[in-house]
């Protein structure tokens, strides 16, 4: 086991209770077991949730560098895709 050290944490009385009512069904050993645990997945959507603004930075910015925003013609737009579906349908049936 790596290098261990103890920390005192406060719980409320309904975490400490969870945390015996776990260790008490035999889900876990110990009440460090659950502690170690609960960290594990906190950084687990810690390291989650820093590759998911990383990637919305990158895509903000390829937003910004691809210039500025232009008007869209919706109704042009809509025919468009409406042709492209008929000619996909077409060629797959």
């Amino acid at each position: 086991m790596p290098n261990v050290e103890k920390i005192s944490v406060a719980l409320t009385s309904e975490q400490i209770s969870s945390v015996k009512a776990a260790v008490d069904s035999g889900e876990y050993a110990t009440t460090s077991e659950v502690i170690r645990e609960a960290l594990r997945e906190w950084e687990w959507k810690r390291t989650l949730r820093n590759d998911e603004l990383a990637r919305l930075r990158k895509l903000w910015q390829d937003g910004k560098s691809s210039g500025p925003a232009t008007s869209l013609d919706l109704t042009a737009t809509r025919n468009q895709a409406r042709r492209q579906l008929k000619k996909e349908a077409r060629t797959s049936a």
